[in-house]
């Protein structure tokens, strides 16, 4: 991306969300569209493909604090050519040093190398080298899916994953040339880019237009890669899922995404993470819950119940006498692994269970039941504090 890019191109709108939007607000906007336009429900719509680009583009940077606070400080600092060299700097020769404003502090927004110092190094005309225009390129992030049972959600698997990128091309070693003998862009002499006069004393950098950034041209474009160096790339690799993982869930794998140009370092896989219902489980956070359905002498009288969990024996749980329909007891540590490998709860709710056929032993045993309890009404007190209210 170049540094015309980063200035100009407005995140928010392409996530549509406002400048102030919060954390939640952008994840939940980012997986809306990325669910719309992603290329495995678009095929064939290069369109759709180019917008999904942009829509990862964005949420890499606005969904990481730290790139967002620089990509915002950048856009107030220099969108609206705030920005105006002080007094005696000469037509450009600018000598404000950037790296001693921004440093170079790891990765920058987007994977632009040492922070907004890198980024902004080759923005003014200082009459430098450019070196670090001609840094390796770091390889773009690579968001894929992945469906999970119920079980290995809470348990944790590995899974095959096939993934699409682009890569350097095998046909021409990432050269361009079929012949694996590109020349060196006279344009922009090897940097891929060239500078842009804007007035006030700097200059911006665009790609070069000739050799479309790469800072080299091939006089016998690749058949396979059109001469760009870089071609689709499709593997297939075993991603471990941690245990405790949730439905939505986007987890990280540094390094796993795109491999990088001119021996730079390759980007990150995101992976979102679905989870299937379960027909008898169900969850809270890091608790599983469980609906057991109980027989009415069971809560009338109390007594001991045997209680499923969740890839594990059963538990044994003391049912007080006289529990009412809906309670909820705890059976500890057999619930969902947390991050710090405990585990949580299985909440379990008692259902009262009422037959639909009695056997004629069963009848005449509640019947003598409700002769010996008729004189209890259950609904009085609610009666009572409808009149009053």
């Amino acid at each position: 991306m170049s540094t015309k890019d980063f200035i100009e191109k407005d995140y928010y709108k392409v996530l549509g969300v406002p400048k102030d939007a919060t954390e939640a607000e952008i994840k939940k906007a980012y997986r809306k569209l990325a669910r719309e336009f992603h290329p495995d429900a678009n095929k064939g719509n290069a369109r759709a493909e180019e917008r999904f680009k942009e829509i990862s583009e964005a949420n890499d940077v606005l969904g990481d604090p730290k790139k967002r606070k620089e990509y915002d400080e950048a856009r107030a600092l220099f969108g609206n050519g705030g920005f105006r060299p002080g007094p005696g700097a000469g037509g450009g020769s600018f000598n404000f040093d950037l790296s001693d404003l921004f440093g170079g502090q790891g990765q920058g927004a987007g994977g632009f190398g040492g922070g907004l110092g890198d980024v902004f190094g080759g923005l003014f005309n200082r009459g430098g080298t450019g070196a670090t225009r001609t840094q390796p390129r770091r390889g773009q992030d690579v968001e894929s899916e992945v469906t999970l049972s119920f079980t290995e959600a809470i348990e944790g698997a590995t899974v095959p994953l096939r993934m699409s990128s682009q890569a350097p091309c095998k046909a021409c070693s990432g050269t361009g040339d079929k012949n694996g003998t590109p020349r060196v862009c006279t344009t922009c002499v090897g940097t891929g880019q060239v500078a842009r006069g804007s007035g006030g004393g700097f200059s911006l950098t665009d790609p070069c237009p000739d050799c479309k950034g790469r800072g080299l041209i091939a006089e016998s474009p690749c058949e396979v890669c059109k001469g760009s160096g870089r071609a689709k790339s499709s593997r297939t690799m075993q991603v471990r899922i941690p245990a405790g993982v949730s439905d939505g869930q986007r987890i990280r794998l540094r390094g796993k995404g795109a491999p990088g140009e001119r021996g730079g370092p390759a980007g990150d896989l995101y992976v979102v993470v679905h989870v299937k219902d379960h027909p008898v489980f169900g969850r809270k956070g890091d608790n599983l819950t469980v609906t057991v359905p109980v027989t009415y002498a069971e809560a009338a009288l109390g007594g001991e119940i045997r209680v499923p969990t969740l890839g594990g024996p059963p538990v044994t749980l003391k049912l007080p006498a006289g529990t009412p329909n809906g309670r909820t007891m705890r059976a500890r540590g057999k619930g969902a692994v947390r991050k710090d490998g405990t585990r949580g709860d299985l909440l379990v709710t008692v259902e009262v269970s009422v037959p639909k056929d009695l056997s004629g032993k069963a009848r005449d045993a509640l019947e003598a039941y409700r002769e010996a309890t008729a004189g209890e009404d259950p609904r009085a007190e609610l009666f009572q504090a409808a009149k009053g209210a």
